[in-house]
């Protein structure tokens, strides 16, 4: 199942599978580790349109709200 990162669920965990957004945006991520293939979990968000707060190689970063909903990630339910 394919989401944006705004759409997971606290503490849910996906792969990143795709960035839409220009070169700037994907370079931006790429200089925080933030790259196809890497294991994302959201920590929180704030309602609203607030920060979403995630953790990357062990390293929580604050995304805003524009950011993080460009970050696809594939979510593989538990069974």
């Amino acid at each position: 199942m394919t989401k944006s990162l705004i759409e997971l669920a606290s503490q849910e965990m996906g792969k990143i599978i795709d960035i839409q957004g220009g070169v700037g945006v994907q370079s931006r991520l790429e200089s925080m580790g933030i790259l196809p293939g890497k294991i994302v979990t959201k920590i929180s968000a704030q309602l609203l349109r607030g920060p979403v707060t995630i953790m990357v190689d062990r390293r929580q970063l604050a995304l805003g709200f524009g950011i993080a909903s460009k970050i696809l990630v594939e979510v593989n339910k538990m069974k």
